[in-house]
């Protein structure tokens, strides 16, 4: 257990650490591109994921007495998975589907996105306690804060729902 205490060890280590926080971030990044349809980018990212995968794995086979070095792989891996997600909600890449149901402000709420910009469809429908105003806006990922402020300054109990959508054909998007 000597070994442990050696500045040799716990390089190895940290390398292979950082280089399964590169292989995990960008197999997270691929993996959202994939389901988001671009071909190219998620190319582009498996084969660097890859080459990097190859590299690390490579490096903890190849000194399986060092517990550090599995430790280091793990973590990487756990650590990898955290950082794809936090740049992928950074990036915002892709459209959402907001639908907003509001007992009292549909209208205003229509009336305040149509100011902004956005493309609203209001319909009208009955919910628990009667009727309510359904709004249905499609914008991109980085707008939605934007958009969520919007509603909450009109109508603050207005009930929001976002799924995320690929576009198929036409319609209006906000620039």
């Amino acid at each position: 257990m000597e070994f442990l205490l050696s500045p040799q060890a716990w390089l190895t280590a940290l390398l292979i650490f950082a280089l399964r926080v590169s292989d995990m971030t960008l197999d997270t990044l691929r993996m959202l591109f994939v389901v988001r349809g671009s071909k190219a980018v998620a190319w582009t990212l498996g084969f660097f994921q890859s080459l990097i995968f190859v590299v690390a794995i490579g490096s903890v086979l190849s000194n399986l007495s060092n517990p550090l070095n599995i430790l280091g792989y793990a973590a990487g891996f756990a650590t990898g998975n955290v950082i794809g997600m936090l740049i992928e909600e950074r990036l915002a890449i892709g459209f959402v589907f907001l639908s907003i149901i509001s007992s009292r402000r549909g209208a205003a709420i229509a009336e305040r996105l149509r100011e902004a910009g956005y493309g609203v469809t209001e319909i009208a429908a009955r919910g628990k306690d009667g009727m309510v105003a359904v709004l249905n806006v499609n914008v991109r990922r980085k707008q939605t804060d934007r958009v969520r402020q919007i509603i909450n300054e009109v109508d603050g109990e207005a009930f929001i729902t976002a799924d995320e959508i690929r576009p198929v054909r036409r319609g209006f998007w906000r620039a």
